[in-house]
């Protein structure tokens, strides 16, 4: 037995006792000798969750401007990414951190590369989460991300690296379009007996579509893998970027639709920016198979993250590091009779001392009128740590009938301390919380799958936003400080409780996915605005639990052949559909009201057509409906539907490929992403960022295998 065995088992059941034995054990021949990919792999494991699940594969979205999260997410069921006129795309599933975390900060997501940490208590900055390094991407929506240790509301996402064994000897890549944008790659990779390499470097520029909205980047990738022995194997990881962006800020809807290209004239007056000066992931992931049936795999991650914010009235150095470590010990047997998959894991992350702010007067205007540029005004202390043990079973009870159980224990610690111009008491709580999980799925047939779970979730505040979303602040006569929190405030994790029910299968219609869900939220963390910028202070936002919440929706997924001339070329539609009902549950202020920051209809569509040669072309389409722009709901911004086509071609033998993406057909003029205030009282205010216009790109590729 082994690891291929149990992928198809899982997938399709076994009968119990001996003879469970030996039809995994004539699975397992099966897949050596299909030899499936490790794309394919993942895609069976996946299957094995009793809840939502995506794969992406890259050498697909490849075949199209891949500038960031935007793009690598774009028509996947349940999950919105809408770029912020930066790499920071908006990434949110089931409404996971729907008003939380600005720019850098992803929230309500665990996010890992190769299975391994990313996200630590300070959140999930953007700039390491370039496309071109990967070669697919996993996505366990909602509570599935249990076994991956990921207890956030919205889920997991693994980003997997490219390796020796499936990158090419040597690629070039080459993107250019509109708004000034390029892009350029060039890897390597290849299997040298018992190790194996890959390496990338990546640079790009924009010039943005708004004014004031530049920005480039640049960095490399790799990993070098050992094995030992067909029972032990090493990998060595490591990523470094840089990246740098201009600030236009946010618009009006009247602006958005008159002069959506014009910056926020306060941005403009500052010279806003947003600057990640070099960031570093570290790792090294071991696996010992025990035996043929069970596997122990060990990781260690250092991250470091440091920030240069200059998008206010003071500059803000920001300096985060983690170290993170990972063990997990999974084992399949036959227990009385039953095929049973086991897994114990453990999981911890802990931010350096070092973790941290130190900001400093950048335009002298407001309470810092009078003080020259680079005055100190204060420092503050980040500091945090989580740690998750969890223990998972797959047990078929019948043929076909899987049984999901398990149970995750996290202790979590959030302090933060203003120690300049004074030292201030040091807000440190800390918090032990469960995670239980109950799942069932059945295989109906290899082309019907139906699943249901009930799960809870867990998510501790960021120590930043114990901060930002205080009350407190220095008062008249603490020189710059003034009129800056001066001490941070405790905030509750948010935790929910879901319930969901769906299936997947391929019938005479195409391959479909299909999810509903049904999450009660308490405490949940949201960012509101509360002070709003003027011609001399800086727009501050806070976070701050909420009364209970009530997440909603439907996730639907669907792939159609609609003709194959064989010959002729074969024509294919993709769609999916994404319904989200995110709403207070009796508030005292705002009742039921919505919650503000996404749309509740978000559909997109692909019509492609691909003939034999390697040419391609497609129409497709996304429409989302109105958002509110407020926790009131007195104003929204408009709905939008968008157009766009591609054209292409990919050499049969993989040697080079070239496309032309045109984006926005129709110059439609639309709000990509929305930061809520608090009640606007219908009045058109500056909340939201205009997407891109019409444009057009084009890119080349060319491999060597």
């Amino acid at each position: 037995m082994g690891w291929p065995a149990l992928s198809l088992a899982a997938l399709f059941g076994v009968p119990s006792g001996a003879q469970a034995a030996q039809v995994m054990e004539l699975q397992a021949v099966e897949v050596n000798e299909a030899r499936l990919t490790e794309l394919d792999e993942a895609s069976l494991a996946l299957r094995s969750v009793p809840g939502a699940t995506n794969v992406i594969d890259t050498a697909t979205t490849g075949r199209r401007r891949l500038s960031g999260n935007e793009d690598l997410f774009s028509n996947q069921a349940g999950i919105y990414a809408r770029a912020a006129n930066n790499e920071g795309a908006k990434i949110s599933i089931r409404g996971s951190g729907i008003n939380r975390g600005p720019g850098a900060h992803s929230s309500g997501l665990y996010q890992m590369f190769d299975g391994l940490p990313l996200t630590g208590p300070g959140g999930t900055p953007y700039e390491l989460l370039e496309p071109l390094w990967l070669s697919r991407v996993e996505v366990l929506r909602g509570a599935n991300g249990f076994d991956r240790g990921a207890l956030a509301l919205g889920g997991a996402i693994n980003y997997v690296t490219h390796t020796g064994y499936d990158a090419a000897k040597l690629q070039l890549r080459y993107e250019v379009g509109s708004h000034g944008y390029s892009k350029r790659q060039i890897s390597s990779g290849q299997v040298l007996g018992d190790a194996d390499y890959y390496f990338s470097v990546t640079d790009s520029s924009y010039d943005g579509f708004q004014d004031q909205s530049a920005g480039g980047s640049r960095g490399a990738a790799g990993n070098f893998g050992y094995r030992f022995s067909p029972q032990l194997e090493t990998r060595f990881y490591f990523r470094y970027r840089e990246t740098d962006n201009d600030t236009p800020g946010r618009l009006t809807r009247a602006q958005i639709a008159h002069d959506p290209r014009a910056a926020n004239v306060l941005n403009l007056a500052r010279d806003s920016k947003r600057i990640q000066p070099g960031s570093i992931w570290l790792a090294n992931k071991t696996t010992w198979h025990l035996d043929d049936d069970a596997r122990l795999e060990a990781g260690l991650v250092y991250h470091d993250y440091p920030m240069d914010l200059r998008e206010g009235t003071n500059r803000m150095k920001v300096a985060y590091t983690d170290v993170s470590g990972t063990l997990n010990y999974v084992r399949q047997d036959i227990l009385f009779g039953h095929a049973s998959k086991t897994t114990l894991g453990w999981r911890s992350t802990q931010a350096l001392p070092n973790s941290g702010v130190s900001e400093f007067v950048r335009v002298p205007v407001g309470n810092t009128a009078g003080y020259a540029p680079g005055t100190r005004t204060r420092d503050y202390s980040y500091q945090g740590s989580d740690h998750t043990v969890y223990v998972s079973n797959e047990l078929e009870l019948v043929p076909d009938l899987w049984l999901t159980t398990g149970l995750a224990a996290l202790y979590t610690r959030r302090e933060t301390e203003v120690s300049y111009p004074v030292t201030n008491d040091r807000v440190s709580q800390h918090a032990w919380d469960y995670a239980p999980r109950l799942g069932l799925r059945y295989d109906y047939s290899e082309q019907l799958q139906v699943f249901g779970n009930l799960s809870r979730s867990v998510e501790p505040p960021h120590p930043w936003s114990m901060i930002w979303g205080s009350n407190r602040y220095f008062a008249p006569g603490s020189g710059a400080a003034t009129g800056l929190q001066s001490n941070g405030v405790e905030l509750d994790n948010q935790s929910a409780t879901t319930l969901e029910l769906g299936g997947r299968g391929d019938a005479w219609f195409g391959k479909w996915d299909l999810a509903w869900y049904y999450s009660q939220v308490r405490h949940e963390l949201l960012s509101v605005e509360t002070q709003a910028a003027t011609a001399t202070t800086s727009q501050v936002i806070g976070e701050a639990n909420a009364s209970p919440t009530v997440h909603q929706g439907v996730e639907l997924a669907l792939d159609s052949p609609l003709w194959d001339g064989h010959q002729a070329g074969r024509l294919g539609l993709r769609q999916t559909y994404t319904y989200s009902d995110f709403h207070y549950r009796d508030d005292a202020r705002f009742g039921d009201n919505r919650l503000p920051g996404l749309p509740e209809h978000y559909y997109q569509a692909e019509l492609r057509y691909d003939h034999p040669s390697g040419v391609y072309t497609g129409l497709n389409v996304q429409h989302a409906s109105r958002i509110a722009v407020d926790y009131a709901n007195s104003y929204h911004a408009a709905p939008y539907t968008l157009f766009g086509a591609s054209l292409g071609y990919a050499a049969p033998d993989d040697t080079w490929q070239t496309w032309l993406d045109v984006r926005n057909l129709t110059n439609k003029r639309y709000a990509s992403t929305v930061t809520p205030g608090y009640d606007d009282q219908g009045r058109d205010v500056a909340r939201s960022t205009p997407g891109d216009g019409l444009g057009v790109y084009a890119g080349v590729s060319w491999t060597l295998r």
